[in-house]
């Protein structure tokens, strides 16, 4: 990890990286977005259908594991409608409050969209059934006996809901939304395929080899082959001729400590946790403090790759990792 730090370090000043390297990767139009190809017909269909009647698109709840799409989706389909987006955080919205300001200056027919939605307060969750019903919202002034309530009309928007957790919506909630759509990993093809439009982006060479070199080592995730691709560039800029091939690929994702299973440090630390308290079952609370993660972190984003790949298996008592498991911990 030293040694592709020193490699970021000497890049600074003659190869200056974007603002938002997200925002330059992801695509404009509906139709340049690759894989999703189910969810992506059926959103071209309902904008289509949305704009030949002149109406808001009704709300939208993605689910997903982190990386697969979510938030780009959000923001074409405010491109699609032509009409401007607004970007929050649930955890961000902490009381009724913080949303008031944000709903009243919505424009007509904007997006709305809010990341991690699952993590809305209850008591927000709760503000926002009016709103997304009746485009209304009631608003208490002056608390205590002497109370009065102000009804402010809002304009017709569409609120977009990105989570990873679609259990932990309630059941009114979830009902409100009336396109769910749930993105799953992509195939090594559609990774490869979106590795070498990303280069193309950066301006940086890679063959079909380096290309599917990444694409099999990305979890199924497009955020992380990016990830991954721009620090290759790097290592095809200081170490190489500014390409990508396959030994460039195989020698930076040394560097970076990813396996021929896609697995980081972090995955076979959780692993080597497993093994050494007899192969569990071992309790999700148990490995976040053994290796220093926090809860929602390891089973988001860490374990479903794990789990895909055979690797460790959920049980009622624990975690367990797998023969296929220790082999990859043994390699």
């Amino acid at each position: 990890m030293d040694e592709i730090a020193t490699l970021e370090q000497q890049l600074v000043d003659r190869n200056p990286q974007p603002a938002d390297n997200d925002n330059v990767l992801r695509p404009r139009l509906m139709g340049e977005f690759v894989g999703q190809r189910k969810v992506v017909e059926n959103l071209q269909l309902f904008i289509q259908a949305a704009r030949s009647r002149n109406e808001p698109l009704d709300h939208i709840l993605f689910s997903g594991m982190p990386g697969l799409g979510k938030t780009t989706l959000a923001h074409l389909v405010a491109e699609e409608m032509g009409v401007p987006m607004h970007a929050c955080s649930a955890p961000a919205l902490e009381k009724p409050g913080d949303l008031v300001g944000i709903l009243t200056r919505l424009e007509p027919g904007a997006v709305l969209f809010i990341d991690e939605i699952h993590r809305l307060p209850r008591v927000a969750e709760e503000f926002l059934y009016s709103a997304m019903e009746d485009f209304y919202l009631d608003v208490v002034l002056e608390p205590g006996v002497q109370s009065r309530t102000v009804r402010l009309s809002l304009p017709r928007f569409t609120l977009v809901g990105a989570t990873t957790r679609e259990g932990l919506l309630t059941a009114p909630f979830r009902a409100r939304f009336g396109v769910l759509e749930r993105l799953d990993p992509y195939p090594e093809v559609e990774l490869a395929e979106i590795v070498r439009r990303s280069a193309m982006k950066l301006g940086v060479g890679i063959d079909a080899e380096g290309a599917a070199l990444v694409a099999e080592r990305s979890r199924g995730t497009p955020r992380v082959a990016n990830r991954i691709l721009r620090r290759l560039r790097d290592v095809a800029d200081v170490k190489g001729d500014g390409n990508i091939d396959r030994a460039v690929a195989e020698r930076g994702l040394g560097m970076l400590g990813i396996d021929g299973h896609g697995l980081t440090e972090l995955d076979r630390r959780i692993l080597r946790c497993i093994a050494d308290h007899g192969a569990g079952p071992l309790g999700l609370k148990t490995i976040a403090v053994a290796v220093g993660e926090e809860e929602d972190t390891i089973e988001d984003t860490y374990e479903p790759h794990l789990i895909r790949q055979g690797l460790l298996k959920k049980t009622p008592r624990g975690r367990v990792i797998t023969a296929r498991g220790m082999d990859a911990i043994a390699a």
